[in-house]
């Protein structure tokens, strides 16, 4: 150990202190040491000399009865024949006490410095100090501590830390210049404790720092050796943090901390614990290098106290403070586990201690309860030791949450007594479907997952994990230890959306989910997706439609996407626009096919179409539907018939000429295919006059008839040409006296239908067809008229009806040769409206007088149950008498 002398000399009125400094440094180590200073005639109580070192202070190579020369920096001070006191000054370090810790051969230089004098009295003087780099690496801290409370009382005392950080020590002179010393005051408190802080460069932490200390106290100035410190190898960190205890599930008591932040390298910990029980008291030391411990042999009910510090594990440094002492209970009845998270059909284990009374129960005394409800089966238990039990769940369910608890409780009982702290038990089901699609560009993979089929667990968080390997999937997935996270967003649906881009197509994705909580992980099945077996192609481009002409088919037309380029189905889904299209669907599985030809029904409407398409080996998604395409309304085929129609004749009954007008109505869709432009009204008379007329869109018609027979027929045309089926209507003046309808009868159902009913004659004349006219006598309403087939002899007309108005209803028969006399009534048949008048009263009485049987038969009924309670209340019953059982009843007994 190296040791420096320090010398001071007083003088009546000024006191001059000497150092004699060597040319080797005081090697600051990561321990406390102690600074001694020592007049020579005082006796060594306060301090004690190492050996080879004389209580003679003459013995200090003769120059304590000798005037001292010394140059300092090159300026030399001469003092002779001074009067002088001399102190000697050494380090000692407390890890070795006991070596020389001063040299009787030191030579060096000498300094000297002039001072008031205060009257000092010297007495010898001592310093702890501890020096180190904080934790942080940015303040390097020296703490300066006196040993003698009353020392220095009335006088000032002040500390000041001298250092220098040269550039490179080997090309400086032994001891640096003057100048090159930077000065810090230190905090002084009241307890005579000093504090002295020096920034170091992170870049200098390496270097060596030389310094010394300047000790101001009763007018004196003591002034160190040199001393010199590497700040990397005397660091001190912050106490640990976190300090925490938990009974493992083996068991045992895990003391765990944090590291100190901003801490650059690793550390070594300390740990210190004591354990208190009614049986047990012990106390342990242990060095760790993991930020936890395990100490085995826990024990119910007993009490663990706990402190950790640090230091740094590769090379010196120093020990940090003592953490806050944490204190741990255990109780009474000890689960280890304490609490268990895992997935359904799995199985567990649980191991508990009991205590009762400051005494263990033994193990073959334990029984196991589910919630306090349910006792679990001894052939579940398992005797560890003699007083560890432990309990087994084979093939578990899924927890089912009560209220507020989503966990069941595990109970270990001492027989027929429970314990009220208990073991919980998570069972989850972890069955997390993954969906995955490639877009139809091929450039990314969009996974998608929900947490709905699942538990949830306060305090868990889910993470999808995966694997990627260099080609296809396995048959069978498993779960890889070396896999990555995927960052997944929730979507408004309540779905977690991943995407992976880039995208390698034939590399096979292992992916699932983690659940992570402080209990454990929970890992779902692995599936294996292929994006290139999952691909969503593009919707079908240039979709179009039309209704062929003359053919009169539904033409869809369409072009495949770019990707993928493997063959493709598609499916097309056609329909009549409207607020809710009916859709028909179509498929197609030839994947060369760009076009296909469908019948429809009607013509002459708007249909909207789509396509979508697949892959043709079935694997992936159906694409999403093209952009819809309609259809254009256009003529496609000349009208299918032309409009019906009938007359109405105005003029005097007995001139030959009369005014004829027809009436038809607007031809439909279905039938003009698909619209009429105009009607032309085609005219035949007896004497061969043809001549045609163009009405345009007019539906009235009126034209002269005058001679003897005069035919009609109405054509519709469109962009395509004339009607091919039309109607022809031919006046007659022979046919109009042809009769041969009987009778005529009009019987009104309700205010919005008449059925209409007739009777032929026989005749040589067959009619075509009929004309019914009806029409409000009490108004000029225009006639309404009804064309029916010859084969029907009765017709329902719906049409609004006021009963008290009078309607006159016509029967017209069409014959080939022209139309004949008609039949004609004005007003209901009275019959029959006395008989449906009739009936609508049986319809009203009828049902009156059923429910009126139905009350009646219940109101016996209940009044007869009501009776028979009254009368037979105190009729004992025979099958609950003793005294009656194995008499018979029926049978009649003579009275005696």
């Amino acid at each position: 150990m190296i040791c420096q002398k320090f010398y001071v000399v007083l003088l009546p009125w000024e006191f001059i202190y000497v150092i004699t400094a060597s040319n080797l440094s005081y090697p600051i180590t990561p321990w406390r040491f102690k600074l001694s200073c020592m007049p020579p005639n005082k006796t060594y109580d306060y301090f004690r000399l190492p050996a080879g070192l004389s209580k003679n202070t003459s013995d200090l190579n003769g120059h304590y009865e000798k005037a001292v020369e010394v140059k300092f920096n090159s300026s030399g001070t001469h003092f002779s024949n001074l009067s002088k006191t001399t102190f000697h000054c050494c380090f000692r370090s407390e890890q070795d006490i006991n070596s020389s810790l001063c040299a009787d051969n030191i030579e060096g230089k000498t300094f000297f410095s002039t001072v008031n004098s205060l009257g000092f009295q010297p007495i010898g003087a001592n310093w702890n100090i501890q020096c180190w780099l904080k934790g942080d690496l940015k303040l390097f801290i020296c703490n300066v501590e006196s040993l003698f409370k009353n020392q220095f009382k009335n006088y000032n005392h002040k500390v000041h830390l001298l250092y220098v950080l040269p550039e490179v020590l080997e090309d400086s002179p032994l001891v640096p210049q003057k100048g090159s010393f930077q000065i810090v005051q230190c905090n002084c408190s009241v307890h005579k404790c000093c504090e002295c802080l020096v920034s170091v460069p992170t870049a200098k932490l390496n270097d060596t720092l030389l310094m010394y200390l300047k000790i101001t106290s009763g007018g004196v100035i003591f002034q160190s050796p040199l001393m010199s410190v590497q700040p990397i190898n005397v660091v001190k960190s912050d106490p640990p943090l976190g300090l925490h205890m938990e009974i493992t599930d083996d068991g045992n008591l895990k003391i765990s901390w944090s590291s100190p932040p901003l801490v650059g390298f690793p550390l070594q910990y300390q740990v210190k614990y004591s354990e208190n029980s009614s049986t047990v008291i012990r106390e342990a030391d242990k060095i760790a290098s993991a930020t936890s411990l395990l100490v085995d042999s826990v024990h119910p009910g007993s009490s663990y106290e706990v402190q950790v510090r640090g230091k740094r594990l590769d090379g010196p440094g120093i020990w940090s403070d003592w953490s806050t002492p944490h204190v741990f209970t255990t109780q009474d009845v000890i689960y280890f586990p304490p609490k268990i998270l895992t997935s359904v059909e799995s199985n567990v284990s649980f191991h508990c201690i009991y205590k009762n009374e400051n005494k263990i129960v033994s193990s073959k005394k334990i029984v196991w309860w589910m919630n306090l409800a349910e006792k679990i089966p001894q052939s579940q238990y398992d005797v560890v030791s003699d007083h560890v039990s432990k309990v087994t769940f084979f093939n578990l369910n899924a927890t089912k949450p009560r209220g507020k608890f989503t966990y069941d409780a595990v109970y270990c009982c001492n027989e027929h007594e429970c314990h009220h702290h208990y073991a919980e038990l998570y069972v989850i089901d972890v069955s997390i479907n993954i969906s995955c699609e490639t877009d139809g560009s091929l450039t990314k993979m969009t996974c998608r997952w929900s947490t709905n089929t699942i538990q949830s667990l306060a305090g868990s968080t889910l993470q999808l994990r995966y694997y990627r390997s260099r080609l296809y999937c396995s048959d069978s997935p498993s779960i890889y230890p070396i896999s990555e996270p995927k960052d997944c967003h929730l979507q408004r649906d309540g779905f977690y959306e991943c995407i992976f881009q880039p995208i390698f197509l034939l590399s096979g994705y292992t992916m699932w989910i983690r659940i992570n909580h402080s209990l454990g992980s929970l890992d779902s099945p692995p599936t294996c997706v292929l994006p290139n077996s999952v691909v969503k192609p593009l919707p079908p481009s240039s979709v179009k439609a039309e209704i062929t002409v003359k053919t009169g088919l539904l033409k869809i037309s369409w072009e495949n996407p770019v990707f993928p380029e493997t063959n493709l189905q598609f499916q097309i889904r056609y329909g009549l626009t409207g607020k809710e299209v009916q859709w028909k669907i179509y498929e197609v599985y030839d994947a060369t096919s760009k076009y296909v030809s469908l019948p429809v029904p009607d013509l002459c409407a708007v249909y909207v179409v789509q396509v979508r398409c697949k892959r043709l080996d079935g694997l992936g998604y159906w694409s999403n539907w093209s952009s819809p395409a309609y259809t254009v309304v256009m003529d496609i085929k000349v009208p299918m018939r032309g409009p019906e129609f009938w007359r109405k004749i105005n003029g005097d009954t007995m001139k030959k000429e009369k005014n004829v007008t027809l009436l038809w109505k607007p031809l439909m869709k279905r039938d003009s295919l698909c619209s009429v432009q105009r009607y032309v009204i085609n005219h035949h008379t007896s004497l061969n006059g043809t001549w045609s007329e163009d009405v345009g869109n007019h539906t009235k018609y009126t034209f002269l008839w005058t001679e003897q027979e005069h035919t009609v027929t109405v054509l519709a045309i469109n962009s395509v040409g004339d009607s091919v089926a039309n109607f022809n209507l031919t006046f007659s003046w022979p046919m109009s006296k042809v009769n041969i309808i009987q009778s005529l009868s009009a019987y009104p159902l309700n205010s919005s239908c008449v059925i209409l009913s007739w009777m032929l004659s026989p005749s040589d004349y067959k009619p075509m067809s009929f004309i019914i006219e009806w029409k409000n006598l009490n108004e000029d309403d225009e006639i309404k008229w009804l064309r029916i087939s010859s084969s029907v002899k009765k017709c329902y007309i719906h049409d609004h009806f006021i009963p008290i108005e009078k309607y006159q209803f016509s029967l017209y028969p069409i014959f080939m040769e022209g139309v004949g006399t008609p039949k004609i009534i004005n007003s209901f048949t009275q019959d029959d409206i006395e008989k449906h008048q009739n009936d609508a009263g049986l319809y009203v009485i009828v049902p009156v007088i059923i429910s009126s049987f139905i009350l009646l038969l219940g109101t016996l009924f209940i009044s007869h149950q009501r009776m028979r309670k009254l009368i037979w209340e105190d009729v004992p019953n025979p099958k609950k008498c003793s005294w009656a059982q194995g008499l018979n009843f029926q049978k009649r007994m003579d009275i005696l």
